[in-house]
């Protein structure tokens, strides 16, 4: 069985770059359907009625676009004994990528109808992000040398070339950009491991419990940088056989794609550090070539070097000397608890966090622990595994220090950001374990005769369910939940004036524009020129 994802022979054929790249267009162009159609909707964002009406939109469009690429699947089963069947179905699965995350992209566009702003105005995070890149952008150094650089200087130059140097406006369509690039980009990454239904399944669906269209790319680094560690894991086991050419190239590959990470958003590196060094030393070819496996971390190394060495310099040295004294909501809460989390804008909180069935933990904590030692039993040789539990164990060590600290030193250190990793990697642990059961299934069921490619069947006649209807229906399947997630995910930035992330796009509404009018749905029609300022009055 392959390690690689457990791809079939065909699938890997299949895999070309072309193909690949006819993935990548498919997934970035579905992406950008719902939020130009977005664009046209005639509401009142502020209105609850209204955004109810955007959501519901929006969800026909997407199950109408839906429903046709799994329509093509369907023909495809049919035409010509399905011969274009697997190529139809990588298609369709991109396609749905694409349009999950532009879903919320275009829930964005809705939430900012009538206002150039992005979310929040010039307040907070998106304040600092526009001031730093405009600064970036005229050749001055920004106001914190440990930011990360890229997306400074990506705001910066959009702006430049798209409008008129005003980082602000530019900063709502990045946010707008950034979050319907999600899907695509994630979908892209697992491909590395996993066939195109396996992919959408087990790794982009459990990305949508992070997406954010507020600052987009800082989730998108994590749920980039799970499969791109475990792909270098991957690489790195196979290194000591391969030929030196493919190994070198790989290596440089992985290098590069690690440091635009790293200087996109860098904390994720620091919460997997150690588990990912512990996979290293588990999968490094001890036996089979310890020259090639040394080549390949080295040549991985000095690439990331060239790429990012000089923030990771910063970071090492002025990173040191930087402290986090804000404490929010979940500083308080029981560092245990990661399932869920408020960050500094909690809304209506009740008990918190919500009483469990289980010595205080819900049925999904269960269930996620649970399918941590599953995974761990059914995939203990297989470094897709067994390198997200150690990504998983080596965040919760970290949180756990800093945290321990956190009356010492009197700073939170972002500790609570690893909520966001551990969650994923469990949720993507959860995935996996449905992942080797249907690989257990299927290795019975060729144990005594071959499968067909339109069904199956084994020496003695028992009959299993045909492989490619049941690629069908998980494409169904998935559509609504993806439909579901993302609506969700998009409600929770539909203005409000409450102290939620619903205040985040209510702000842009209440700041007036350059040309000193106000936005064309401000509540009363007016506006300041820093915005809506009381609902900090609303902060605990």
């Amino acid at each position: 069985m392959s390690t690689r994802g457990h791809r079939t022979g065909a699938d890997r054929r299949a895999s070309s770059p072309l193909l690949l790249a006819g993935e990548a267009v498919v997934a970035f162009l579905a992406a950008l359907v719902l939020p130009l159609l977005a664009r046209g909707f005639d509401l009142d964002p502020l209105d609850r009625i209204a955004q109810v009406s955007g959501l519901a939109a929006l969800q026909f469009r997407f199950a109408l676009i839906g429903l046709a690429l799994l329509a093509l699947t369907v023909v495809a089963l049919r035409l010509r004994a399905g011969r274009h069947f697997d190529l139809v179905t990588r298609f369709a699965a991109a396609g749905v990528a694409g349009l999950a995350s532009g879903f919320v992209a275009a829930g964005a566009v809705v939430a900012l109808l009538g206002t150039p702003w992005p979310m929040f105005g010039l307040n907070g995070d998106s304040g600092r992000i526009v001031e730093w890149a405009h600064a970036v952008a005229n050749g001055q150094p920004s106001g914190s040398p440990v930011y990360p650089p890229l997306p400074l200087y990506t705001l910066g130059y959009y702006a430049e070339w798209f409008r008129g140097g005003n980082t602000a406006y530019a900063f709502k369509d990045l946010q707008i950009l950034g979050a319907a690039g999600f899907g695509p980009l994630v979908y892209l990454a697992w491909r590395m491991l996993l066939s195109p239904v396996r992919a959408l399944a087990f790794g982009v669906l459990p990305a949508f419990a992070l997406i954010d269209a507020y600052k987009p790319y800082s989730q998108t680094v994590l749920v980039l940088l799970v499969p791109v560690l475990v792909a270098l894991v991957v690489e790195l086991r196979s290194s000591g056989t391969a030929p030196w050419r493919p190994v070198l190239l790989k290596a440089a590959g992985f290098g590069a794609a690690l440091g635009v990470l790293f200087l996109t958003y860098s904390g994720w590196f620091l919460w997997s550090a150690a588990g990912v060094v512990v996979a290293a030393l588990l999968y490094f070819p001890w036996r089979t070539g310890r020259a090639k496996g040394l080549a390949f971390l080295g040549v991985t190394a000095a690439t990331f070097l060239a790429v990012a060495g000089s923030y990771l310099l910063t970071m090492l040295t002025v990173g040191q000397d930087t402290k986090d004294f804000n404490f929010r909501f979940d500083n308080f809460t029981d560092p245990a608890y990661f399932l869920m989390w408020r960050t500094d804008m909690p809304g209506k909180v009740g008990e918190w966090p919500p009483p469990g069935e289980f010595g205080g933990m819900g049925l999904f904590a269960v269930v996620m622990f649970v399918c941590l030692g599953a995974a761990l039993w059914l995939g203990l040789r297989k470094p897709l595994v067994v390198t997200i539990c150690c990504m998983f164990a080596s965040a919760w060590l970290m949180r756990m220090y800093i945290a321990s600290h956190m009356y010492e030193t009197q700073t939170v250190q972002l500790y609570t950001r690893t909520n966001n990793q551990l969650l994923y990697c469990g949720l993507i642990i959860c995935a996996l374990v449905a992942h080797l059961v249907s690989l257990r299934l299927a290795e019975r069921r060729t144990a005594g005769g071959e499968l067909t490619p339109a069904g199956a069947s084994t020496a003695s006649g028992e009959a299993f369910p045909n492989l490619r209807a049941a690629a069908v229906g998980t494409l169904f399947a998935l559509l609504f939940l993806f439909g579901t997630v993302s609506s969700s995910m998009a409600d929770r930035y539909m203005p409000a004036k409450e102290n939620s992330y619903r205040i985040l796009p209510w702000v842009s509404h209440t700041v007036q524009k350059l040309d000193g009018s106000c936005p064309k749905f401000a509540p009363g029609g007016t506006c300041s020129k820093n915005g809506d300022q009381s609902w900090s009055s609303m902060i605990r």
